[in-house]
């Protein structure tokens, strides 16, 4: 996640790939051997999951973390890095093979990389690790399961691979169970620090197979200037005391002559969370029924909300039809001073030189961009950003499977370390200098030698820092420190469904948005919605509710 309705993480971070998680289900299937059965739901059991632990290797953060998941900040980059994994921890190992999402261009060779290099001689073996483009990933995929060439270890597609994963995983993937369920996973510290949560999503068939791209738990609201809203007379969020009050600040807030809108492209999430609706699912705890979004009052009344925004004029004029292909376009509109509101992922914020703090600095001192926070007594935040998705090891022998989780404990070295600033930031005086402050800043040869995705390999909870603003970090810290006491644990971590799997950020997910787009818009009156939500139950939701409360009460039994 992440178009008339804002997207959700997955679609932005998918930046307009393919949604066709079904395209690729026959060579893959195929290819599954034996493994090809029929997927079943299930119940994941929290036996299978490694034992978190703190993660301290001596560094002391600005702001701290806490034990619910806040992150920890930092205002400056530790003048010494420490080291978080010990010796050379592919000493002696063969060659290993890896291929990796990027969002960003594709890397220098090793020959003229520094940072790779350097990676390499603290690791003591030599990573052959393919950098593919995230619009062409699922298409790389598809061609490795098919001629069966998945390398050593593996990104799954954000996007979706295969319509029965669990049979996939088992034909073709190694069991991680007997090497980091409960307090095995000591042998690999920096990834004991993943939370359990992020860790579900890799359990298939009643084994744990993915290793997580660990994220904050919630992807956040979007972002808007505190600027603009002050000068409507909302100095602080809590004056936002409703979805009703939230309309009457967008409407102030759009002024037509001066060029000036509420919103960018959509909030609809932040409508949605506002008004306490759920993320996809709502599991009633008591009797283990499921019901979506579309099924519940909340979420009717935040596309109401929406449609009342567009009908007052307050969405900026085209963005609402805008795909995520186009989220550089929109957000650049609102970095230019064209909305209030925009939609977009926390990390986002902060980026040196093209982050909102940075960019919208660069256009006008006064603009104030802040992370936004869900607002009335009823908001809630998703857990809609556990993990980005999970690598896997392509099955071996204990011995070289062992080799591959150190290769991905390194990896997911917390922030600091000498590990994280090789990745990050690369060798100091070749890819990074550092400024009065001591804070690394990449030199022209540093932001493409650190583009090769080391990071996709694993990843704890990464930490807030800026080498732009202190401002901005206490923002994104107070934020999460918000949102995060609120967020609504999402009932699907804990259970499969094989048709959610496949189709649920595939076609439903496409269905979805495209009828809220219509509904929002007025191409389709609201009674749609009704229409919508049965369309949206045939063609799978109801299927994968069936799948998830079987799980359920197989868990009971």
């Amino acid at each position: 996640m992440p178009s008339s309705t804002p997207i959700n993480r997955r679609a932005l971070f998918r930046m307009g790939a393919g949604l066709g998680l079904g395209l690729a289900a026959t060579p893959l299937l195929a290819a599954c051997g034996d493994g090809g059965t029929a997927a079943e739901a299930e119940t994941k059991s929290a036996s299978l999951l490694p034992a978190t632990a703190v993660r301290n290797i001596g560094l002391k953060p600005g702001l701290p973390g806490t034990a619910a998941g806040v992150p920890q900040a930092f205002f400056t980059y530790p003048a010494s890095t420490p080291r978080a994994t010990k010796g050379q921890v592919l000493k002696g190992a063969k060659r290993i093979s890896a291929a990796m999402e990027t969002f960003s261009p594709p890397p220098p060779a090793r020959g003229k990389n520094a940072a790779w290099q350097a990676i390499e001689k603290l690791l003591g073996g030599r990573v052959d690790l393919t950098a593919v483009p995230t619009d062409d990933y699922s298409t790389k995929f598809t061609t490795m399961v098919a001629s069966d060439t998945l390398p050593d270890i593996f990104m799954y597609p954000e996007t979706g691979g295969v319509d029965n994963k669990a049979a996939f995983l088992a034909a073709k993937c190694a069991d991680l169970t007997p090497f980091l369920a409960g307090e095995k996973v000591k042998d690999y510290p920096n990834l004991a620090a993943i939370p359990q949560a992020a860790w579900q999503g890799g359990i298939f068939g009643g084994k744990l197979f993915g290793i997580p791209i660990s994220r904050m738990g919630t992807g956040g609201a979007g972002f808007y200037r505190h600027d603009l809203f002050a000068e409507v007379g909302i100095s602080s969020l809590d004056e936002i005391t409703s979805l009703d009050r939230f309309v009457e600040v967008c409407k102030e807030l759009t002024r037509p002559k001066k060029d000036q809108y509420a919103i960018i492209a959509g909030a609809n999430n932040l409508l949605a969370m506002s008004a306490g609706a759920p993320y996809s699912w709502r599991m009633d705890s008591r009797t283990g029924k499921f019901v979506t979004d579309l099924e519940t009052d909340e979420y009717r009344q935040a596309i109401e909300t929406a449609r009342t925004l567009y009908k007052a004029g307050c969405y900026y004029p085209g963005t609402i039809g805008m795909s995520g292909a186009q989220k550089s376009q929109y957000t650049d509109m609102f970095k230019n001073g064209k909305g209030a509101y925009v939609y977009d992922g926390m990390p986002s914020y902060y980026t040196p030189s093209t982050g909102y703090v940075a960019a919208m600095a660069a256009v006008d001192k006064k603009y104030d961009p802040r992370p936004i926070t869900p607002f009335s007594d009823k908001a809630i935040a998703w857990m809609d950003n556990v993990a980005l998705q999970n690598t896997h090891i392509r099955k071996a022998a204990p011995e070289r499977v062992r080799q591959l989780l150190a290769l991905a404990d390194f990896a997911a070295s917390p922030f600091g370390s000498e590990e994280y600033t090789l990745m990050n930031y690369g060798v100091e005086g070749t890819d990074f200098t550092r400024d009065a402050k001591g804070n690394p800043i990449l030199t022209k040869k540093g932001s493409q030698d650190v583009t090769v995705p080391w990071k996709m390999l694993a990843s704890a909870v990464p930490a807030v820092f800026s080498t732009d603003t202190e401002k901005g970090v206490r923002y994104v810290h107070e934020a999460y420190a918000k949102m995060i006491p609120v967020m609504e644990q999402d009932p699907t971590l804990k259970v499969s469904s094989p048709t959610w799997d496949s189709k649920g950020y595939g076609s439903l997910y496409t269905l979805k948005q495209d009828g809220l787009k219509d509904i929002v818009s007025g191409r389709k009156p609201m009674s749609y919605y009704d229409r919508l939500t049965k369309e949206y139950l045939a063609k799978g939701a109801e299927q994968a509710r069936r799948e998830f409360e079987e799980a359920v009460q197989k868990g009971k039994k």
